[in-house]
């Protein structure tokens, strides 16, 4: 059973640092697509950062350009979002999903098969 796990998230100032981790399990990811997203409250879920399945290739969305960055280790099944320069916009829940079955970054919500539980970050002004 394939099973993503966040963690990393909590409570952090303007223009504070945090690491996202996303820990897969029941299958190996090597060859998936992987992408964070998030949710606010009363918004929709929007795509953040996406990376393709060789790590060669990243994309992200314009409000977290230059801030967020993406990145992999397939030796550990894992994939890590480093969230620089964080401002209040930021807090929302922070979701992990993988392309089982696919490789290209790709920042459509639809695309992506499986998806962690979420992790809280929230960011005081």
């Amino acid at each position: 059973q394939v099973q993503l796990v966040e963690s990393g998230g909590g409570l952090v100032r303007a223009g504070g640092s945090l690491r996202l981790f996303c820990a897969a399990s029941g299958r190996t990811f090597s060859h998936s697509a992987w992408g964070w997203f998030r949710q606010a409250p009363g918004k929709e879920r929007e795509f953040v950062a996406a990376i393709s399945g060789a790590g060669l290739n990243t994309y992200y969305a314009d409000s977290v350009k230059g801030r967020f960055t993406i990145a992999r280790d397939n030796a550990r099944n894992t994939v890590y979002l480093q969230m620089n320069s964080l401002k209040p916009g930021d807090t929302a829940v922070y979701y992990c999903a993988a392309r089982t079955a696919q490789a290209m970054a790709v920042p459509q919500i639809h695309e992506y098969d499986a998806w962690g539980q979420g992790t809280q970050v929230t960011v005081s002004s």
